[in-house]
């Protein structure tokens, strides 16, 4: 007998065992990956206000002429050095003279706070408070017309509008101060 037979048979043959891949990592990061992805879409999406700025013809009862309530508006002037010229209602006959004001909790929020309280009680319809119209000078900066769209925000003011042209009562108003 050879012995290479012999070692043969008396030897068991080791078994053949395939081969396993752990994909536990790649899962993990496979993970981790999907995470980011939401995360990153959720922050790069704008945080915007919504701006409705009102039509340029006569239909929708947004201008002096087609007959609005002038003792629901209120007019704001945006000033360089961060002031506000405030006043209610028309400049040739205002509600009370016009206001400097600065911005804040102090300053223009009060006032827009207590005026839209005032247009309401006067009319009696909570939902008709005022409309306000935001002029920004030339000589004012971007910031201050966020700011002043944050105290709409924040002082609940629905209806506001912003518009370039200025009267020239309200230029030489802006001149004298």
């Amino acid at each position: 007998m050879d012995t290479k037979d012999f070692n043969s048979l008396n030897k068991p043959r080791s078994k053949k065992l395939r081969p396993r891949i752990d994909l536990t990592a790649m899962v993990n990061i496979s993970f981790l990956l999907i995470v980011f992805y939401m995360v990153s879409v959720e922050l790069s999406k704008p945080k915007i206000m919504d701006l409705g700025l009102p039509d340029t013809g006569c239909g929708g009862g947004c201008y002096f002429g087609c007959g609005l309530r002038t003792n629901r508006v209120i007019t704001i002037l945006l000033d360089d050095n961060d002031e506000i010229i405030t006043f209610q209602g028309l400049l040739e006959a205002p509600e009370e003279k016009p206001k400097t004001l600065g911005y804040g909790k102090d300053g223009i929020r009060n006032q827009l706070l207590k005026l839209n309280k005032r247009i309401i009680e006067k009319i009696g319809d909570r939902e008709r408070g005022a409309i306000v119209i935001i002029k920004p000078s030339k000589q004012s900066n971007f910031g201050n017309l966020v700011s002043i769209l944050d105290e709409m925000a924040i002082t609940n003011i629905q209806t506001y509008a912003i518009v370039n042209d200025f009267t020239p009562e309200e230029s030489n108003l802006l001149a004298i101060n």
